[in-house]
C-alpha cells in the first residue's frame, strides 16, 4: 500500500464536492460584476437601515421623555429647575413648557426624515431583491 503524495490527495477530494452537492442541488449561476454590485448595494443599505432603526428608536425614547416633561409641566408649580447639558437653570412654567415643545418638534423633524430615508430604503432593497431573486433564485439569501 503506498499513500498518494498530500497534493494528489488534496485534488481528489476538491474534486469530489460539488458545488451543487454543497448547496441541496441548486444550480450553478455565475455572478457577473453587475450583481455584485448590486449584492454589495443591498448590504450597504440593510446596514443604513440597521442604524436608522436605532436612531429612530432613541429619538422615539427622547420625544416621549419630552412628552413626559410637558405633562409634568402643565401640573407642576410657577418655577421650574430646566436641564441644560450638566447644568440645571430656575424658570418660568411658560419658558421650560416652550423649551419643551420646541425641542420635541425638532426631533420629531428629525423622525420624519429617518422615516422617509427608511421609506426610501426599503423601496430600493425591495427592487433589488426582485433583480437578485430573479437571477439567483434560492441561491441567494436576501432576508435578516
Amino acid at each position: 500500500p503506498t499513500a498518494c503524495p498530500p497534493t494528489q490527495a488534496r485534488t481528489s477530494t476538491m474534486n469530489s464536492l460539488k458545488p451543487s452537492e454543497a448547496k441541496e442541488d441548486l444550480p450553478e449561476v455565475e455572478v457577473r460584476e453587475e450583481d455584485q454590485m448590486l449584492i454589495n448595494e443591498f448590504g450597504r443599505l440593510n446596514s443604513r437601515l440597521h442604524e436608522l432603526q436605532a436612531d429612530s428608536a432613541a429619538l422615539k425614547e427622547k420625544i416621549e421623555h419630552l412628552d413626559d416633561a410637558t405633562t409634568e409641566l402643565m401640573m407642576g408649580g410657577d418655577s421650574v429647575r430646566l436641564k441644560l447639558g450638566d447644568a440645571f437653570i430656575d424658570c418660568s412654567e411658560d419658558y421650560a413648557t416652550e423649551f419643551c415643545e420646541k425641542r420635541q418638534e425638532r426631533l420629531q423633524a428629525q423622525m420624519d426624515a429617518i422615516t422617509a430615508e427608511e421609506t426610501t430604503i426599503l423601496e430600493r432593497q425591495k427592487a433589488l431583491k426582485k433583480a437578485l431573486y430573479g437571477r439567483f433564485g434560492a441561491a441567494i439569501n436576501l432576508e435578516e
